[in-house]
């Protein structure tokens, strides 16, 4: 195939082998791990958990990226998009609330093909936030819930720190679609979301007036209530941190608290994390669980 699907439009050739793109991905799934995962969004996790699937591979070049082993080492499995289908299956008979596609931006080729027979319960996606409108709209009546990251809207961050000076603009308009498709959130019985976006923001350290800012475009565009904010404190150096001294150290509790404090000012719903969180014991093992067929 030949590769437009994310914003960098670069026109590479993605073969079942190889990828000349930016992600470095081939045109078959990469998948570098497959379980219930308790740590997402309340909503989401719920008592038994989201059923997610890492992809590898990313459009994106956050220099701090915590699943940087999967995002640019590529660490993964070429899978058939019928594997695919059939891990989804495999969580869903483990008790998952839902299918979360975790940075499935690059393969939305695929996804599309894994989910041409609706699934019995939500999908989740899952993504950095750098979507092409044009390929969400694709998506439309497959994806239940779009879980996206705000992370700048000063396009000089976005460059420092992923390489796309178009982020702000890509991810705006991107969210807006999401919404779009899916109206404001709509709840089961047991609380968990059915339907919705719940736009996510990692506060980074000694960028406190660009949380608020991204917090300020949330309350502008939505209505109380329409979307959900999630507002992330788990920041810790990671990957190419320590080459930008900027952002090479921990969150401060001061920092955090601050932005919780806009959020609550601002009249957002949604949700906040402990300091606690910044940690790396909350970084997945990305081993290939749940990826290999299963043994009969």
């Amino acid at each position: 195939m030949i590769c437009n699907l994310c914003p960098r439009k670069c026109a590479a050739l993605r073969t079942d082998t190889r990828g000349e793109g930016r992600c470095g991905m081939p045109s078959l799934p990469v998948v570098a791990r497959a379980a219930l995962h308790q740590w997402e969004e309340p909503p989401l996790s719920g008592t038994r958990g989201a059923g997610t699937v890492f992809f590898s591979g990313c459009p994106l070049g956050c220099v701090f990226c915590q699943n940087e082993s999967i995002s640019h080492e590529n660490f993964g499995r070429p899978i058939s998009v019928e594997r695919l289908r059939a891990i989804f299956q495999e969580l869903i008979d483990q008790g998952a609330h839902n299918i979360d596609l975790v940075n499935p931006t690059h393969f939305a080729h695929a996804v599309l093909q894994a989910l041409e027979e609706p699934l019995p319960v939500p999908v989740v996606w899952n993504s950095g936030g750098y979507d092409a409108p044009e390929t969400l709209r694709a998506l439309e009546g497959k994806v239940d819930i779009y879980l996206p990251d705000l992370k700048y809207l000063r396009p000089e961050t976005a460059a420092r720190y992923s390489d796309a000076p178009d982020y702000p603009e890509v991810a705006c308009a991107a969210i807006l679609e999401m919404y779009r498709q899916t109206g404001p959130c709509v709840y089961d019985e047991e609380g968990l979301l059915r339907r919705g976006v719940i736009i996510r923001h990692l506060v980074l350290p000694g960028r406190l007036s660009e949380a608020k800012a991204v917090m300020d475009w949330v309350a502008e565009h939505f209505e109380p209530g329409q979307v959900l904010f999630s507002l992330m404190s788990q920041y810790i150096p990671w990957g190419r941190a320590a080459e930008f001294p900027e952002i090479n150290r921990k969150l401060r509790p001061s920092e955090a608290r601050s932005a919780r404090q806009y959020m609550d000012a601002l009249g957002l719903s949604g949700f906040t994390q402990e300091d606690s969180s910044a940690a790396s014991t909350f970084i997945p093992s990305f081993d290939l669980t749940g990826v290999e067929k299963p043994a009969l």
